[in-house]
This record gives structure tokens, sequence and C-alpha cells, in this order.
């Protein structure tokens, strides 16, 4: 099992949700979160004032897949979350040591 984590611009990710529900994707976590890369924020201009923003908000998404979808899953993130433009994200792939359905108790894949 992998665990997915996927940082992208905000307005993708209506777009990004359902190219994964279209791939298998059954559920995921999505943050509002802020941060920033290689762009070092931005600077913006409110009521005719300059002023600079050092985090930019973004959206974490979270995403417990099976080995089998796994890379398909950042694929699909990669092509649908893609403006060509900076600060488009970063995706992230980790082993999943465990998961545990609270329910019924089921684990591994199946808790998926």
């Amino acid at each position: 099992m992998k665990f997915i984590i996927a940082i992208i611009k905000p307005f993708k990710l209506d777009e990004v949700r359902e190219a994964l529900g279209a791939i298998g994707v059954a559920g995921m976590t999505v943050s509002e979160v802020k941060g920033f890369g290689r762009q070092k924020g931005q600077t913006e201009i409110y009521r005719g004032a300059e002023y600079s923003t050092n985090m930019l908000p973004k959206v974490k998404l979270e995403i417990a897949a099976s080995d089998d979808i796994a890379a398909q899953v950042v694929e699909t993130i990669q092509e649908t979350a893609n403006t060509e433009a900076i600060g488009d994200g970063k995706i992230f792939m980790l082993d999943l040591a465990s998961a545990t359905r609270i329910r019924t108790g089921e684990s591994g894949e199946t808790a998926l």
C-alpha cells in the first residue's frame, strides 16, 4: 500500500477529484493549507497598497492506495493539476505500513 500526499492549487481540486474518481480512487482527505516553494510567495496590490504574502493558499490531498493503482494515482494528479505555471505543487508517495477500518476492524488493502 502507498500513502500519496499532493499539494495543488485550490482551483484544481474539483478537476483532480473527478479524475481520481474515474480511475477508482474511493476516498481522500482534503485540507486547506498554506506554504511556499521556489516562488517564495507573491506580491499583491490591495486598496492601492502593494504588499507581499510569503505563504500561498494550497490544497493538500491525502490518499491511501493499493500498490496496483498508486502509480496511476500519481500520474493522474500530475496530469490534471498541471497548469504549466510555477507553484503547481508537489506529489509525495510513501510506503503505508498498515490501514484499519474503524467500523469493521478490517485491515490491509481491504480497509481502503
